[in-house]
C-alpha cells in the first residue's frame, strides 16, 4: 500500500523528534484559544533565568508538566501550558558586567541607561536559548503566548501592585539588617541565603568592668571583628553568674569604648559562657535585641565588606578576614583572649556566587508580611490550595507562621526599578505607577529610587500577571484560577507561598488549586549536582546521545511525588531499550499490515482467548493509568504502561498471534488478528504519548488512525465490558506453563532449536480441557510437543519437571541433550561450587575473621554461602535426574 508500513529498522530519535516537533508547532497543535464550552486546564511554568541553560531539574519539572498537559488535551480538557522566563536580576547584571569587564569597562564608565541597554541585548541574543532546549525536551508550551517577568505587561503589573501595597501600608521603607552578599553587591531574602556548615572557631574574649580592672565577663564569639560593633553585652535575668552585673558598665577592649550589661531573654545561659555581645549593626538577632533596650547601632563593616572608620585608624579599610586575624593578635598581645576552641557551624553564603554573606544594617524597602500571610495560611488549612505529596502543607505553614517582612529592594541596575519618586527641594516622597511631572511642592526636581525589586516580586505575581492582569482580559477570566502549579521541593519558600499570598491580596482567589511537589535530581551517589562537584549532567548531552523520549520516561519512572531522584545512566539504558523494543514490535506488526482494510469492531464471541486476554489487559491498564495520573503518581502510571507494552503486548500477544498474521490458520483469523492488534498497539501508544510524545506519533501516523496527531487523538476510555476476568485467568495458567517448560529448556541447556516433548498433568478436569484447546499457545511459544493428561502412568527416565497451580510438567530429556556431556559439564561445576562454599565457609567458622572483620564483609560472606549452597542444590537436582551423584 504506502511506505508508512515500511519502518526504517533501527529507530533514530534526531530525525523523529526535529520533524514531529516542527510539525506540531507549525500547525499551532500547542495553542488553546478560549473556548466557554471546554473546560480549561492551565498551568503556568515555573520560569527559569534568562541567563540559564537546562538542567537536569529543568528537564524533570519540564516533562511532569508536559505529561500532565498533553494527558489533560487529549482528554478533552482545553489545556494551556503558558511558558515564559525570568530577567533573573542578580545573574543576568552579573553575566553582562563579567562581558565589560573583558573589554576593559563597566557599568559605571557606561552609566544607568548605557548598561541597561547591553543588558537587553545580552537577552535579545542568548535569551531565547533555554526555550530553544525545553522545545527539544519536547515541551508542548503555547509559544504564541510566551512572557517576560520584564515585558510591558508583567511590568505594569509590578508597578500596580507596589503601588497598592504601599497604600495599604503593607510596603515601607527603613533600616533593618538584611543580608548583604559583598561580591553582588546587593542585599539578598533570608530564603536566599544557605546555611552551609564550615570549620570555624569560638573566641574567648574577656570584657573588663569599669572601675575593677581585675574584674571581667568573658563572652564567645565565631566573629571577632564584630566586637569593635558592640554596643552592649546580655546576660540571661534569671543567671545566677551575672544577676549582680546587670547595669555595670564594660570597657569594650581594643576600642575603650564603655557599653553596658543587659538582661535579655535572648541569651541561652547554657551556649559559651552564657554572656553575648550584642552588635546591632551586624546581627539580626542583636538588633533585635538593641532595638528593645535602645541600643546605639556602629556599622564597622562596609559593602565591599571592609571594616570602616569607625572600626578604628588601626583597622580602617582592612577586609573582614584579615581584619578578624589583626584582632586575635592585639587580643593575645593585651591577655584579652582566654581561648580558642575549634566547631563546625553554619555560615550563611549567597545562593548566587557562594560567597560570605555579611548581615548589615540598611535603609531598604519591606513588605509587611503578618496580614498577607494570614489568608495563604488560611487557604492551605481549608483546602483551597492542596499540596501533593501532603506532607509538603506543614513545610509550607511552618515558614508562613513563622514568617519575617520581606526585603525586596535590590542594589542592582537590571530589574523592576522601585517606583518611588524623591522630590530633592522638600523631600517629599512620591510613590506612582509613572513618573509624576512635579512634586506637590511645584518642583520638578524628582530623582527616582535607584534600587530594584527583588526577581521574586514579579516572579510572585506569574500566575495572574502572565494572563493579562491588572486589565480584565479574557483570558484570565476562563484561565485563572490556573489547575496546577509543578515545582521543586527547594522553592516553596522563594517562591510557592509568595503566589499565594500576592494572589489572595490582588485575585481574591488562589492562583491555583493544587501543588504538585517533586524532587530534586541528584547523582548516583545520592549528591546534589553542582558546578562545584563536577557531576552534573547535561540533557542536550543525555538527548543527543539517547534521546529525548529516553530522557523523560527515565526522569518519570522509579519516582515518588516529592522524592529526590538518583540519576543512574542504567536506568536510561533501560529507556532506551524500551524506546527500541516499542520500535521493534510496532515494526513488525506494520509489515503484517500491508493488506489490512479497517473494518467494522468484530462480535465478542470471535475473539481468541488470546485477543480476549490483551483486550482486557489492555482496559485495565487504561484504568490503571488513569488513576495513577488523577493522583500526580506519574512514576507508578509509567511503570504500569511499561510493564503492558513490554512484556503483556510484545512479549507476549505479538508472540501469540505470529502463526494467524502469517496467515496459518486462515484469512479470517489473519483479518481478526490484524483488528485487535492495531487497536491494541494504537492504544497503548496513545496512553504513552505525554511521556515518549515523539516515537508515539511516529509509530501512530503509520498505523491505522483518525485525526491529525496523536496529541489530539481522545484519551483512552476504560470500558469495564471489556474486562474479563475468565480470559486473564485462563491466559495466566497457559503463560505460567509456557515458562515452566522454558524455565526447563534453559536449566538443562536444551538447544532452542530442538522440539521438546512436554507431559502436562492435572487431575482438574476444567483446567486440563481449558489447556487441551490452547495447545498451539503451548507449542509454539515453548517449541514443543505437548500432550495434556489426566495423569501420569510411569514417569518418564530423565526428565526435568516443573509446577504450576495444579499442573504437573515433565519434559523427557532423553535425545533432546548429551546426556554424558551434561552429566561431566555438571559434575565438574559441582566440583567448583563445592571448593567455594568450603572457603567460605572457613572463613566463617574462623573466629578470629568474625571478630576482625567488618560486618559489612562478615554480612557479603554470609549472602555468598547462601548464594553457593543454593547453586549446589540446583545442581544435585540436575544429576539427579541423570541418575549421577
Amino acid at each position: 500500500m504506502t511506505n508508512k508500513y515500511n519502518m526504517p529498522t533501527i529507530y533514530d530519535p534526531h530525525v523523529v523528534e526535529d520533524k514531529w516537533y516542527k510539525y506540531w508547532e507549525q500547525n499551532k497543535y500547542f495553542r488553546s484559544i478560549v473556548d466557554p464550552e471546554k473546560e480549561p486546564f492551565c498551568i503556568v511554568m515555573p520560569p527559569p533565568n534568562v541567563t540559564g541553560q537546562l538542567h537536569m531539574g529543568h528537564a524533570l519539572d519540564n516533562t511532569l508538566q508536559d505529561i500532565l498537559t498533553r494527558w489533560r488535551r487529549m482528554q478533552g480538557y482545553n489545556a494551556l501550558w503558558l511558558p515564559g522566563t525570568d530577567h533573573a536580576g542578580i545573574a543576568t547584571q552579573a553575566k553582562v558586567e563579567e562581558q565589560l569587564s573583558k573589554e576593559g569597562t563597566n557599568k559605571y564608565e557606561l552609566g544607568r541607561e548605557k548598561f541597561l541597554e547591553r543588558v537587553w541585548e545580552w537577552k535579545e541574543q542568548y535569551g531565547d536559548r533555554i526555550t530553544h532546549q525545553l522545545r527539544r525536551l519536547g515541551s508542548s508550551c503555547d509559544w504564541d503566548r510566551e512572557r517576560f517577568t520584564m515585558d510591558e505587561g508583567c511590568s505594569e503589573a509590578v508597578r500596580e501592585v507596589f503601588v497598592r501595597l504601599y497604600e495599604r501600608g503593607l510596603i515601607y521603607r527603613g533600616y533593618y539588617i538584611t543580608n548583604w552578599c559583598p561580591h553582588c553587591q546587593t542585599t539578598i531574602s533570608d530564603i536566599e541565603v544557605e546555611h552551609l556548615d564550615k570549620p570555624g572557631q569560638l573566641y574567648y574574649i574577656k570584657y573588663p568592668i569599669l572601675g575593677s580592672p581585675e574584674e571581667f565577663i568573658t563572652v564567645a564569639t565565631t566573629r571577632p571583628e564584630t566586637m569593635l560593633g558592640d554596643t552592649a553585652v546580655a546576660v540571661h535575668p534569671e543567671d545566677k553568674r551575672y544577676k549582680h552585673l546587670i547595669g555595670k558598665t564594660l570597657i569594650l577592649p581594643l576600642v575603650e569604648r564603655e557599653i553596658p550589661v543587659i538582661a535579655d531573654e535572648y541569651v541561652e545561659p547554657e551556649y559559651g559562657t552564657g554572656a553575648v555581645k550584642i552588635t546591632p549593626a551586624h546581627d539580626p538577632n542583636d538588633f533585635e535585641v538593641g532595638r528593645r533596650h535602645d541600643l546605639p547601632s556602629v556599622q564597622v563593616i562596609d559593602r565591599e565588606a571592609r571594616m570602616t572608620k569607625e572600626a578604628g585608624a588601626r583597622y580602617q579599610g582592612q577586609d573582614r578576614w584579615e581584619c578578624r586575624k589583626r584582632i586575635v593578635k592585639d587580643l593575645q598581645a593585651k591577655g584579652l583572649l582566654v581561648k580558642i576552641e575549634d566547631l563546625s557551624h553554619a555560615v550563611g553564603h549567597c545562593y548566587r556566587c557562594s560567597s560570605v554573606i555579611e548581615p548589615m544594617l540598611s535603609k531598604q524597602w519591606f513588605v509587611r508580611m503578618k496580614p498577607l500571610a494570614e489568608p495563604a495560611i488560611a487557604a492551605a488549612r481549608d483546602g483551597r490550595v492542596q499540596f501533593i505529596p501532603e506532607r509538603f502543607t506543614k513545610v509550607y505553614l511552618n515558614w508562613m507562621e513563622n514568617i519575617r517582612d520581606w526585603c525586596i529592594s535590590r542594589q542592582l541596575w537590571w530589574g523592576h526599578r522601585i517606583p518611588v519618586y524623591y522630590c530633592r527641594e522638600c523631600e517629599e516622597v512620591i510613590v506612582s505607577k509613572t513618573r509624576p511631572d512635579q512634586c506637590r511642592c511645584g518642583s520638578t526636581n524628582l530623582e527616582q529610587d535607584p534600587d530594584v525589586l527583588d526577581t521574586w516580586f514579579s516572579s510572585a505575581l506569574w500566575p495572574f500577571s502572565t494572563l493579562g492582569w491588572p486589565h480584565k482580559t479574557v483570558d484570565l477570566a476562563y484561565y485563572y484560577p490556573t489547575s496546577v502549579l509543578v515545582t521543586g521541593r527547594d522553592i516553596i519558600f522563594f517562591w510557592v507561598a509568595r503566589m499565594i499570598f500576592s494572589a489572595l491580596e490582588h485575585m481574591d482567589d488562589v492562583p491555583f488549586r493544587e501543588v504538585f511537589i517533586h524532587g530534586l535530581v541528584m547523582d548516583a551517589l545520592g549528591r546534589k549536582m553542582s558546578k562545584s562537584l563536577g557531576n552534573g549532567v547535561d540533557p542536550i548531552e543525555v538527548i543527543e546521545s539517547h534521546g529525548a523520549d529516553s530522557l523523560r520516561f527515565m526522569l518519570v519512572t522509579g519516582n515518588a511525588p516529592g522524592n529526590d531522584l538518583r540519576f543512574h545512566f542504567e536506568r536510561l539504558d533501560g529507556a532506551r531499550n524500551f524506546a527500541n523494543k516499542i520500535w521493534n514490535a510496532s515494526r513488525f506488526a506494520l509489515m503484517n499490515l500491508q493488506d489490512y482494510a479497517p473494518k467494522k469492531s468484530p462480535e465478542h464471541e470471535q475473539y481468541t482467548l488470546a485477543d480476549r486476554w490483551i483486550v482486557s489487559r489492555f482496559q485495565r491498564t487504561v484504568q490503571e493509568c488513569t488513576g495513577f495520573l488523577e493522583k500526580y503518581e506519574l512514576g507508578e502510571a509509567a511503570r504500569v504502561l511499561y510493564e503492558f507494552i513490554w512484556s503483556e503486548l510484545c512479549d507476549w500477544y505479538i508472540e501469540l498471534v505470529k502463526p494467524r498474521l502469517y496467515g496459518k490458520t486462515g484469512a479470517t483469523d489473519r483479518e481478526l488478528a490484524q483488528q485487535v492488534l492495531v487497536g491494541v498497539l494504537r492504544g497503548a501508544l496513545e496512553l504513552l504519548h505525554p511521556f515518549m510524545p515523539f516515537i508515539t506519533e511516529e509509530i501512530w501516523q503509520r498505523l491505522p488512525h483518525r485525526g491529525t496527531t496523536v496529541m489530539r487523538a481522545p484519551w483512552p476510555e476504560y470500558r469495564q465490558e471489556q474486562v474479563d476476568d475468565e480470559a486473564e485467568e485462563q491466559m495466566e495458567i497457559i503463560m505460567e506453563v509456557i515458562r515452566g517448560i522454558r524455565q526447563i529448556r534453559s536449566e538443562m541447556n536444551v538447544p532452542p532449536g530442538k522440539q521438546a516433548e512436554a507431559l502436562i498433568v492435572t487431575a482438574v478436569s476444567g483446567l486440563r480441557e481449558m489447556l487441551a484447546d490452547n495447545l498451539a499457545y503451548i507449542e509454539g511459544l515453548a517449541n514443543c510437543q505437548a500432550q495434556v493428561l489426566e495423569e501420569l502412568i510411569e514417569v518418564p527416565e530423565q526428565a526435568a519437571t516443573a509446577v504450576a497451580r495444579d499442573i504437573q510438567i515433565f519434559v523427557p530429556l532423553r535425545g533432546l541433550i548429551d546426556v554424558d556431556k551434561e552429566l561431566a559439564r555438571l559434575t565438574k561445576d559441582r566440583q567448583v561450587l563445592e571448593k567455594d562454599l568450603s572457603r567460605v565457609a572457613g572463613k566463617l567458622n574462623n573466629p578470629s575473621f568474625l571478630n576482625k572483620a567488618p560486618a559489612e564483609v562478615v554480612e557479603k560472606e554470609r549472602g555468598k554461602q547462601a548464594e553457593l549452597s543454593s547453586k549446589l542444590d540446583a545442581i544435585n537436582e540436575r544429576l539427579a535426574i541423570f541418575g549421577g551423584r
